[in-house]
């Protein structure tokens, strides 16, 4: 039996979004393949800027996610690949989310209105990076029906990364 995955709305990044994903991506579990701590403050508040600008220019960006209760819970989303190694000039799909909130579905209801977005706005592929050890994420890569394209090197980590693709 499946279970239902739950109520979640997506919605463009505020202002203040920057200071609730700060205080979330806090959280080093939340951070652990991402640098393990949170940036700076001014880095969400740039973040969030530049996914208001990929918003009005590409119809999708990396959206504010909200629970049922309307309660911010991290954010769900594509942007154009940012790195300088990796997939350039592809679209990137992603996801991070306060750990209170894991293993309930949140990340893959989100997801999945992500890909239907994207589509709408014409993409014909997306990518999502994830590292190996990096079980849940990579569980939500499969839900989506997505498979591992290639393994590149971070070239800062000197570590291995997946890079999985789905054709829209």
């Amino acid at each position: 039996m499946t279970r239902a995955l739950p109520d979640v709305r997506l919605r463009v990044p505020t202002d203040e979004d920057a200071f609730v994903w700060h205080r979330i991506f806090a959280d080093p579990e939340v951070m652990r393949f991402h640098s393990g701590r949170a940036a700076e403050l001014s880095v969400y508040e740039e973040l969030t800027a530049r996914q208001r600008r990929h918003d009005a220019e590409y119809g999708f960006c990396l959206w504010t996610m909200l629970d049922e209760s309307g309660e911010v819970i991290g954010f769900t989303g594509a942007q154009p690949w940012p790195g300088e190694w990796g997939p350039q000039g592809e679209i990137e799909i992603g996801w991070r989310l306060a750990r209170a909130h894991w293993g309930k579905g949140y990340v893959t209801a989100a997801a999945l209105t992500t890909l239907e977005r994207v589509r709408a706005a014409g993409v014909p592929r997306v990518v999502a990076m994830v590292r190996p050890e990096n079980e849940r994420s990579i569980a939500v890569t499969r839900r989506l029906g997505m498979e591992l394209a290639e393994i590149l090197i971070h070239p800062g980590l000197g570590d291995p990364a997946h890079c999985y693709r789905l054709d829209l």
